[in-house]
């Protein structure tokens, strides 16, 4: 299955207590490269989101981004400390006895003074926390890995095209290369006829020019091995695994052989033809970046 290396993909959980909610999003990597973020609350969860994620995804750069929001009457405690306020009530109305002035102190006023109301933040409990986590993530993971696969069909679809594109060059180059050889022969045999008075040509001599003129030019393995490679290609796209480096090892194999054909050309139709392949694989070459 061919899955782009390129998505996104996001999953919320809540209970009545906090509310997690989870992004990752991805551009082409030659490995997996994870980049987890998340809150200090969470971070005994780290090494498990990353092997959960680990089982699903297999290259790419991967940023992962974990938000917690606790509900603020679920996270904290409000409590009164009773010494500290008495002392502060028995303080102030001594005070107002011994200065003859009136007390007017009111329990709002103590509670503004000095750690009269204390704030404790509650522990989250790390169960609930989990399965909250694990939820948005199961979510998140769906939905990313979705994104990928309908970016895939799209270059697969790419792909095969091009495929085609290589088949129907190849079948091109079938063609023509045969006709090299008798074009080669019929010149050789006018410059001999130009070179010589007479008419009189060693037939066995012209037959062995041309035969190491053959060997030279000679790309039928390249063509056997270029149809080979093509085939494999379009097998690869119904694996069920990545296969973005099968896929990047066969381009390169494809573009080995275009160079040799390439190299052994002494025909202009042969050469046009060999670019076009060649272009064609560059393309290919670039589109298999982007496959997990």
């Amino acid at each position: 299955m061919v899955r782009s290396m390129t998505g996104y993909g996001k999953g919320v959980a809540e209970n009545k207590d906090a509310r997690v909610t989870i992004e990752m999003k991805s551009v082409n990597h030659r490995y997996l490269d994870l980049n987890v973020k998340l809150p200090k609350k969470l971070n005994f969860l780290e090494s498990t989101v990353r092997n959960k994620i680990s089982e699903s995804i297999f290259r790419g750069k991967v940023d992962v981004y974990i938000t917690l929001n606790e509900h603020s009457d679920a996270c904290y405690q409000v409590s009164i400390n009773d010494a500290i306020a008495l002392k502060y009530y028995e303080s102030i109305s001594a005070m107002a006895e011994k200065l003859g002035i009136d007390n007017d102190m009111k329990a709002s006023s103590i509670s503004r003074l000095p750690d009269v109301i204390e704030i404790e933040e509650i522990d989250a409990d790390e169960d609930t926390l989990s399965e909250l986590v694990l939820t948005a993530l199961d979510g998140c993971i769906e939905q990313f890995v979705q994104s990928r696969i309908a970016e895939g069909k799209r270059l697969e679809t790419d792909l095969k095209s091009k495929m085609d594109e290589m088949f129907s060059l190849v079948e091109k180059l079938e063609a023509r290369s045969p006709k090299i050889i008798e074009e080669y022969r019929s010149r050789l045999l006018t410059k001999v006829h130009e070179l010589l008075d007479d008419n009189h040509i060693d037939e066995n001599r012209i037959a062995q020019e041309v035969v190491l003129y053959a060997d030279k030019i000679c790309i039928d393995e390249e063509m056997v091995r270029l149809k080979s490679h093509v085939a494999e290609t379009r097998s690869v796209f119904d694996l069920d695994k990545e296969v973005g480096r099968k896929l990047d090892f066969l381009a390169q194999e494809l573009n080995r052989e275009a160079n040799t054909i390439l190299s052994k050309s002494t025909d202009v139709e042969i050469a046009d033809i060999g670019i076009t392949l060649k272009t064609l694989i560059e393309k290919v070459r670039e589109q298999i970046q982007n496959i997990e």
